[in-house]
Formats: C-alpha cells, structure tokens, sequence
C-alpha cells in the first residue's frame, strides 16, 4: 500500500533533510517534486494543489526558518497535511443508536461487499461482542445469498434464511423484523450492485434505505478503481447519502490515490481498509498512522495490534519458558516461523517499523524473502517427531530423505539446520543470563516484548552495510525497537519473536 509514493516522497524529502538551511527556492522545487509524485500517484488534481499549497506557505514562514533543522519541520508539515487530507482523526463505524442497529452495504458489483459484510460482521463480534446478523438483498446476483451463507458459516455470523421469490426490500423488512425478535444488536444489509452506476440501482438502494432507516450508510469501493472510486462515491451520496467508506483491495493498490482524494473530495471518512481476502485482513483507517506508513515513518501501533489479535497468547508464554530453560527445538522454529508468518511476514513486518521503509533496497540486498520461511517450515514438516526434537541425529540419509519430502537441496536442509543451531546457542546464553541477551531478558522483567536495535546497527545498513550475522546480528531475540527496558511491549509474544540468524538468499 503506497509502495511507489512512499519512495518517491521519501526521496524527495530526504533531500530537504540533508540541507543545513532551506530557502524558498528549494521549498518550491520539493513541492514541484511533491506535486508530480502525488499526480502519478492518481491523486484528484484540486486535492494536490491545495495540499502543496498548504504546505509551500507553511513551509517557508516563519515556523521553518525559526527550527533547529528546518528540513525536519518540512517533513511535519508535509506529515500534518496528509493526516488533515487523510481526515483529521480516525472514524469507527458508529453504533450508538437502539438495537438492532442497521448497516446497508451499497457499492457496484465486483467492489467486495458480500465479503467485507462478513469482515464487518466478525469483527463487531469478536472486538465489541455484538450479536450480528447478516442478510444478503442481492437477488440478481446468481448465488449471492448463498455466498454471504457461506461467508456467516465460516465467521461463525448468523445469516438470514433465504426465501425465494422476495423483492430485496422485503428481505430488508424481513431482516430487521428477524433482529428485533432475535435479539440482535446489529443488523448488515448487503446490497445488490451493478457494474456500474444506474437509476434503477439507485431507486433501489433508496427504496431499501426508507424501509429500513439505516444508522450508517457504508460505501464499498476498490481502491484499484482510483478516481473512479472517488467518483462512485460523489454519486451514491447524492442519490442515497452515504455516512462512511470501506476501502477495498488496497494491499493490491501501491498508488493510494483513491485514499488520498476520498475524503477531500467527497467529504466523508474512510472507516475502514481491506488488505486482504481473509475473513481477518479488515483494518481501521486511522489518518495519523497512514500519512506515517506513507512517510516512512511505520505504523507501530499497528504492528502491535496485530501481533495481539493474531498470535496465541498461550503458545508464546509456553515459548518463552522453554526459552528461559535454554530450550529450542526444530518444532519451537517452526512455530516461531509461523508466527511471524501470522502478522504478515518479514515484509509486512518490517513495512510497519519506522525508517525501514526507506532502507528497502539494503533489505531486498540481505535476500530476506518470506519464501523462505515457507520453505524452512517444509523442511522441517518432513522430519520426524523424533528429528524435530534432537536434530543432532539428522546425518546423511536423513537429510537426503527431508530435503526429498520438502522438495529442496541437502544444502537447504545443512542452512536450516545450522541457523538453528544459532539460536539455540542464543536462547541457552538467554537462559543462563548471560551477557546483553540476558540483561534484555531481566529488562523484560520476565514478561513479553522485543528488544529493541542497536541505532549502530541500524545506521550501518542506512548506509549500505549489513548487519551483523545476516538479519540476526541487530537483532538478538527480536525484531528491533519493540520493546525491553523502556520500550513498547507487545502483549502474548511470550520472550518475542527471535532473532533469524544466517537467513539464506532468496533464490
């Protein structure tokens, strides 16, 4: 998301930041910069003037020339104007009205509603604990009640009975009517779509929207649309009156336009993101952390989010003990891989800390790829229980046989295994308290987190180098700056993450 602005910005930027002093001539020349990365970016062309505008007259008064380091006050300002483009604060679909609380999807067909009524409904009852019901109005779609069924089932969502023959205003009736006596507190209607806007789809929506009186009127839109999105939504507002926008697709989108202009253009917020197909890959908008991600900045608190809706509590703290005990088998790695894996992967990891963004070459240089991971969990799938847990008696015939059940080399199999027995050396030296691993495990106070990265080692891959030991070296026990002594904790990550020792070239 953002990929190819986040680097054109962070260029240009990074140039202001290097100067001791800045006129109003080099002000003029980064915006002229700024102004092509937003437009090749497909942002609405009234909202990057105002934007550049903004920021040129804030820029080179007073506020700038006062600074210490005026290149970094630039970099605020130009953060300040994407949050106040972005929407100022972030907008969680409102709830507060008398249950059943009725939400109407609408959008064009294609955009993503059945799906992100699903990702909607999960998520109000694992996060708010509503008891949601769901009902699909598509009766022209072939299936699409039976999809949204489907979609429930997985969710563990309640869905409306399907009754052949009904108008969708009349499901939409039927659907409050089922709440009310169900007891719900939450009711999603899930509208038919067209391929692309017209009178009878919005007779329709108007129609549906009298006899069920919605709270919020969400428009589905993908981001991959662009200006077309921001269009789409111009038009469902003036015909039905649209409370909020749920962005689809956007993990697919390194552009951003669409986010960009929506909520300048059009006026209404952007309550939530779709970064995936899963039933679990629906993000808050949050305006702050978005013009972060955008200037290289990271988005921490995401990380953290994440990490605390999708790793086991359970499993972690049972780790981290056996990692005090100077325990960690082949199986402890494969879990540790999977969990990586969970929150996103190396690069959505490192997508999400601050400054590594901007370090994205360095990074594809050390030749981490998340293949390898999957690759490094195949490998030890085909051990046995046996090998897994005394990898010692992994000789010739047996790595042979792995290495032929995982589909890869002898050699992958010898690179695994000695990365392995790496961190196995660290967790023992973890476990007897010795040297800084130790003093970062008694800065834990026993409890979870990462340590964080030695700003050295982080200035020294600024510049092109590596870190010590492959990816490891920087990052004994972790991933960095996530916590330790004075850090941020990242609750049920048990001892944290550990640290990848030797990762292999990707291939």
């Amino acid at each position: 998301m953002f990929e190819s602005l986040s680097e054109r910005l962070g260029g240009i930027l990074d140039k202001l930041t290097k100067r001791g002093a800045l006129s109003e001539a080099d002000v003029g020349e980064a915006m002229r910069e700024v102004r092509r990365a937003l437009i090749e970016a497909d942002v609405a062309l009234d909202v990057v003037r105002s934007f550049t505008d903004k920021v040129k007259a804030r820029a080179v008064g007073q506020e700038v020339i006062r600074s210490v380091t005026p290149g970094q006050m630039v970099v605020k300002i130009v953060h300040d104007q994407l949050v106040e483009m972005l929407g100022a604060e972030a907008k969680a679909i409102d709830l507060n009205a008398p249950a059943p609380v009725p939400l109407m999807l609408v959008g064009l067909q294609g955009s993503g509603k059945t799906t992100t009524a699903a990702k909607i409904a999960r998520r109000l009852a694992e996060r708010q604990k509503q008891k949601v019901l769901m009902a699909s109005l598509d009766t022209r779609r072939p299936a699409a009640q039976e999809q949204l069924k489907v979609l429930g089932e997985q969710a563990g969502i309640a869905t409306l009975p399907i009754v052949a023959g009904q108008s969708p205003t009349e499901i939409a009736r039927r659907a409050v009517s089922a709440a009310k006596l169900g007891g719900y507190d939450t009711v999603i209607l899930d509208t038919a779509g067209r391929t692309h806007i017209d009178e009878p789809l919005m007779v329709e929506m108007a129609e549906i929207k009298a006899a069920t009186d919605p709270h919020e009127i969400l428009l589905v839109a993908d981001s991959l649309t662009g200006q077309d999105a921001v269009n789409l939504a111009r038009s469902f507002d003036e015909r039905v009156g649209v409370t909020g926008i749920v962005l689809t697709r956007v993990d697919g989108d390194g552009r951003g336009g669409a986010a960009l202009s929506m909520r300048a253009v059009t006026g209404k917020p952007i309550k939530l993101i779709g970064v995936g197909e899963k039933l679990d890959q629906l993000e808050d908008f949050d305006p702050a952390r978005i013009a972060g991600r955008i200037l290289g900045m990271g988005d921490i608190v995401g990380l953290v989010e994440k990490a605390t809706e999708t790793l086991d509590a359970e499993k972690a703290a049972k780790a981290a003990e056996r990692m005090r005990k100077g325990v960690f088998d082949l199986e402890d790695l494969a879990e540790q891989l999977g969990q990586m894996q969970k929150i996103g992967g190396m690069s959505g990891v490192m997508g999400m800390l601050p400054g590594v963004g901007k370090m994205k070459k360095q990074i594809d240089a050390l030749g981490v790829d998340d293949k390898v991971f999957k690759r490094q969990m195949a490998i030890i799938a085909s051990m046995t229980p046996k090998e897994r847990r005394k990898p010692e008696v992994l000789k010739a015939s047996r790595k042979k046989r792995v290495a032929a059940g995982s589909g890869t080399r002898v050699e992958d199999v010898n690179r695994l295994l000695k990365m392995h027995r790496q961190m196995s050396d660290m967790m023992k030296q973890m476990g007897k308290g010795k040297g800084a691993l130790g003093r970062m495990l008694g800065g834990m106070g026993g409890g979870a987190g990462m340590p964080q990265m030695d700003p050295a080692a982080l200035e020294r891959l600024a510049k092109g180098g590596a870190l010590p030991g492959g990816l490891p070296g920087g990052m004994p026990g972790g991933l960095p700056g996530l916590g330790g002594p004075g850090g941020l904790k990242l609750p049920g990550i048990g001892g944290g993450l550990p640290g990848l020792p030797g990762l292999p070239k990707k291939k």
